[in-house]
């Protein structure tokens, strides 16, 4: 073999062993990678997965239900927005009902108060008498007659009980309402007055005449 030969032979070997060298080192990192997603993977699936805390006990209740009795349009239990008033609970109801004594209520019934749950309200009729605060009366009958008389067999306007005014002749229950709102603001002077303030009108004044007395 002559020397050239020799030669392209070492050659060529060399070329072999550096190829080779170049291989291995484009396949090492592919490996090491590979290792490594292998190992993340299994320190993945070996490890809890922490879960969200579950709220404890029960969300605090947005509404309430009370119940509305007396003289209202639509007497029952309501529920309603926590945080409501007596008010909005009568306008729930469907507002004042037409025997509802106006005066008494405003004087036990404060519309601004803040409910809460179970609560009762009751708005008196005429005539009915009731605890301060809008609880139920003591008793649920009506008050009794008299004390309004005048003594001769009149009916006063101004100290009459609502049932006395309604017994009257062309007087209603509306227009005991108003009478007995009226003279919470300022007694009667006489029964011209009660008609200039517009309790009453030119007919109602001829149908009591004789029977009542205002002053």
């Amino acid at each position: 073999m002559s020397r050239s030969d020799r030669i392209m032979i070492a050659a060529g070997g060399g070329a072999l062993v550096l190829a080779l060298a170049a291989g291995w080192l484009a396949l090492a990192p592919v490996e090491d990678a590979a290792t490594d997603l292998a190992a993340e993977a299994a320190l993945t699936l070996s490890t809890p997965i922490a879960s969200d805390p579950v709220a404890s006990g029960p969300a605090e209740s947005a509404t309430i239900v009370v119940d509305v009795q007396g003289a209202v349009v639509e007497p029952g239990v309501r529920q309603l927005p926590a945080g409501s008033r007596i008010a909005d609970a009568l306008a729930a109801s469907g507002g004042y009902a037409s025997d509802a004594d106006l005066a008494a209520a405003a004087a036990t019934i404060n519309l601004a108060q803040a409910l809460g749950d179970g609560e009762q309200i009751r708005v008196p009729r005429i005539g009915e008498s009731q605890v301060a605060g809008g609880g139920p009366s003591s008793s649920g009958d009506p008050a009794p007659g008299g004390g309004g008389d005048a003594g001769g067999g009149t009916v006063d306007l101004n100290t009459a009980t609502p049932e006395e005014l309604e017994a009257l002749p062309g007087i209603g229950p509306v227009t005991v309402q108003k009478i007995v709102a009226a003279r919470q603001e300022q007694p009667f002077a006489s029964l011209d007055d009660a008609v200039q303030r517009g309790v009453i009108n030119r007919g109602q004044l001829e149908d009591i005449q004789g029977v009542a007395t205002a002053g």
